[in-house]
């Protein structure tokens, strides 16, 4: 359950992509009031965090130096006096053959050494990222290889949830709503799946599908399960 005399003010970091649109239309449907967040807004931040009890911080897709990110967000919110913070990471941060994981990694223990009051998610691959409009869905990484897709939605109900319930802190949880094949997914639309070479162009993408098809992405379902089944 949500605390009911938890925070109602919630600074968005990133609230502007589709991940922060997710966290904070389940913030408004819980009655919060979200503060979206983006590099626009930053000169302005000591203004923009007045009263807000709690942050969420989304860094940008593929930051070059996330770390770097996360620290000044952190250093910001400490000034401004917003005791708690919950940080979008990745499910296996720590697998070195993906560089943008690594960095995740890294802003998870700054996070954890921050003297704030903090929850980590780690979500799963998101399901809405794959082109399900047919009549093939194509990936550069192998279409049987296991992953535990996200929905957006779920995302954002979990964020808010733990963003308005103290109970939470200390937490890291990691995100799945199902786990299933890029072929199995595609099935159920009625289309077929298909891998294609893996030509794009930035290393580290390059470097996340080459994983990917190696190993998939496996992410357990019981912890967002249990957490929506809380609300």
């Amino acid at each position: 359950m949500n605390d009911p005399a938890g925070p109602r003010r919630v600074a968005v970091f990133g609230g502007h992509g589709k991940t922060g649109r997710a966290v904070i239309a389940a913030l408004i449907e819980r009655g919060a009031e979200p503060v979206p967040l983006g590099r626009a807004e930053w000169p302005a931040l000591g203004t923009a965090l007045i009263g807000c009890q709690a942050a969420c911080v989304i860094a940008p897709n593929l930051h070059p130096d996330e770390p770097d990110y996360v620290a000044t967000v952190l250093g910001a919110l400490t000034r401004a006096g917003v005791p708690r913070v919950v940080y979008h990471s990745v499910a296996s941060p720590y697998a070195p053959d993906m560089p943008h994981h690594v960095g995740k990694a890294r802003s998870e223990d700054l996070v954890r050494r921050s003297g704030l009051s903090w929850t980590i998610l780690q979500p799963g691959a998101y399901r809405e990222n794959l082109d399900l409009s047919g009549p093939t869905v194509t990936v550069p990484y192998d279409v049987d290889a296991v992953f535990g897709f996200l929905d957006l939605a779920d995302l954002g109900a979990v964020a808010a949830t733990v963003l308005l319930d103290a109970s939470h802190a200390g937490a890291t949880y990691e995100l799945a709503t199902r786990q299933a094949t890029v072929r199995e997914l595609a099935a159920e639309c009625g289309l077929t799946a298909q891998q294609v070479p893996n030509e794009v162009e930035h290393p580290w993408l390059r470097a996340m599908f080459d994983y990917y098809d190696r190993h998939g992405l496996p992410v357990g379902l019981g912890v967002l399960r249990h957490l929506l089944g809380s609300r």
